[in-house]
């Protein structure tokens, strides 16, 4: 799996006062990006079974490379016939969350399953393969 990273800021090269680590003065902005067979069916997925949004679709929206969004979870979906790379995703969400969205997959019939990955955890799968991994807290 890629990620897309958007360095913004810069970095100082000086130790932090106390504690010897490097001071950070910026936020690397990543996106994950998902390969998928067919980018519309993905998009149909992530928007439909999903809750996402679209942010663009290269080619106004004729492409291959698009981006969705939720709740400032960006995921940038590539159609690749040559890669069948399998990305895994953890998304954490406080109980609140947590519980409005496992209402909003069982309203939408999104399969899911329990999983194992240090802990109880629900697992989605999308067309392609891609896991998408949410804690569940109990």
């Amino acid at each position: 799996m890629l990620v897309g990273l958007l360095l913004v800021g810069r970095i100082r090269n000086r130790r932090d006062q106390g504690s010897g680590q490097r001071a950070i003065t910026h936020r690397w902005y990543t996106r994950p990006v998902l390969f998928v067979a067919d980018v519309n069916r993905a998009l149909r997925f992530y928007i439909d079974k999903l809750g996402f949004e679209k942010d663009w679709h290269e080619g106004d929206g004729a492409g291959g490379v698009c981006q969705v969004h939720r709740a400032g979870c960006e995921l940038i979906l590539c159609e690749d016939a040559t890669r069948r790379d399998k990305a895994r995703l953890f998304v954490a969400l406080n109980v609140d969350g947590l519980t409005a969205f496992r209402r909003e997959i069982v309203e939408r019939s999104v399969p899911t399953e329990k999983s194992w990955w240090g802990y109880d955890v629900i697992k989605i799968v999308d067309p392609d393969g891609n896991e998408l991994l949410f804690p569940v807290a109990e």
